[in-house]
């Protein structure tokens, strides 16, 4: 199966439908901030954050 026509958009509401995927979802100009280990990320939406543990 060729996926790399399928847009990033597709991709991401198919993996949101999956029972290992939780959705985060930024609505614009709200901030978010994603911390791991010693990594942090900081911005502001729109954005959708997936966490897959699967």
């Amino acid at each position: 199966m060729d996926l790399s026509k399928v847009s990033t958009r597709e991709l991401a509401e198919e993996l949101a439908k999956r029972e290992a995927v939780e959705q985060f979802i930024a609505e614009p100009y709200q901030a978010y901030k994603i911390t791991v280990g010693e990594n942090e990320t900081e911005d502001t939406g729109p954005a959708v954050i997936l966490r897959i543990w699967d």
